[in-house]
């Protein structure tokens, strides 16, 4: 048992002691009564260890930590738990632009005590990977569960670029003689499309950096190692942006983001279809009972109005998902055929 277990065990056992000590002993004497005592502690430590065991949810998150799935998951995890009734156990499971975790889940029983938390982008363009990411649908496929995130987009200059806003970063783009870099997430994700999308409309070139999460790219973004980033509308991103030591050039959003008035949004810059938000959700094993992905998806949007995940939320200046499994399913073969004609290759 670790400090933390003793701690929390010491503590429920002098609140128990603080109990017994208000009643009096009963007839058989103070010592028996101390050891009846004692023994209901260990009986009430006894359950709740049972159900974590035999109940937990294991919420596997397919990035790193550090980044906007992080905060999000560390505020609906306390939601989910109070809507299921037993614990949720956070798994991060990061790299290969979230195949790692996909796979993990692939292999997981079908018993609703598994589930993942991903960005939408590994099944819209799963064509483009070659690294056996797991199928969505069908008899062996992954089972949408339903839409827990929208996350607007936010392209950011780095100390490393002298642009005050987007025209001005391409202006610089067609005139150097090496290709700005610019950072995202990794192969195949909202912020690689975006990328693709600006370099396809624009004639522009930029040399991708692909990063395995939001945590260190936005370590190495104020290092200067890169000119541009592609990343989320989230608050540790924001916090940055209003002191001064990143630049927001645009936002990819269905309107401007609140916090971000004077931030147009790449539609509006003329690059509709860069106009790209991250969605993210949760996705079952393949196999999972209909009645267990009902249980599940009517257990997330329930999760999604609890006021601490609302607050968080509203305060990151994203919106909260919502609809059936099979509305989130649709949503995502909408953006899969959205980006079909995409010039990319394999990796």
């Amino acid at each position: 048992m670790n400090a933390m277990a003793r701690h929390a065990n010491d503590a429920r056992l002098r609140g128990l002691l603080r109990s017994a000590a208000g009643r009096a002993p009963p007839a058989g004497g103070r010592r028996q009564w101390l050891l009846q005592t004692l023994a209901a502690g260990v009986a009430w430590e006894a359950a709740p260890l049972q159900a974590l065991r035999v109940r937990a949810l294991r919420l596997i998150v397919v990035y790193p930590p550090g980044g906007a799935s992080d905060a999000f998951v560390r505020v609906l995890a306390p939601a989910l738990e109070a809507v299921l009734g037993h614990p949720v156990w956070i798994d991060h499971r990061g790299g290969a632009g979230g195949a790692i975790g996909l796979r993990l889940l692939a292999h997981a029983a079908a018993d609703g005590h598994t589930v993942a938390l991903s960005a939408i982008t590994p099944f819209t363009l799963r064509r483009l990977r070659s690294d056996a990411l797991p199928p969505l649908g069908g008899p062996d496929g992954l089972v949408p569960i339903g839409a827990a995130l929208h996350t607007p987009s936010l392209l950011v200059a780095t100390p490393a670029l002298h642009a005050a806003d987007f025209a001005a970063m391409l202006q610089q783009a067609r005139r150097r003689s090496r290709p700005l870099r610019w950072a995202t997430s990794g192969h195949g994700t909202t912020g690689h499309l975006i990328l693709e999308q600006v370099q396809r409309q624009s004639g522009s070139r930029f040399t991708h950096i692909p990063y395995q999460g939001g945590g260190t790219q936005l370590n190495d973004a104020l290092g200067s190692h890169f000119e541009l980033l592609s990343t989320n509308v989230a608050l540790q991103q924001m916090a940055h942006v209003r002191q001064g030591r990143l630049r927001a050039l645009a936002v990819g959003f269905g309107q401007r983001v609140a916090a971000l008035p004077a931030v147009p949004t790449l539609a509006e810059l003329g690059f509709a279809s860069a106009n790209l938000a991250s969605v993210f959700g949760l996705f079952a094993p393949p196999r999972t009972p209909a009645a267990t992905v009902l249980r599940l998806n009517q257990a997330l949007r329930a999760a999604l109005q609890a006021p601490a995940v609302r607050q968080h939320i509203d305060a990151s200046h994203q919106q909260a998902g919502d609809g059936s499994a099979q509305a989130f399913a649709h949503a995502i073969e909408q953006e899969r055929r959205r980006n079909s004609d995409l010039p990319l290759q394999p990796r």
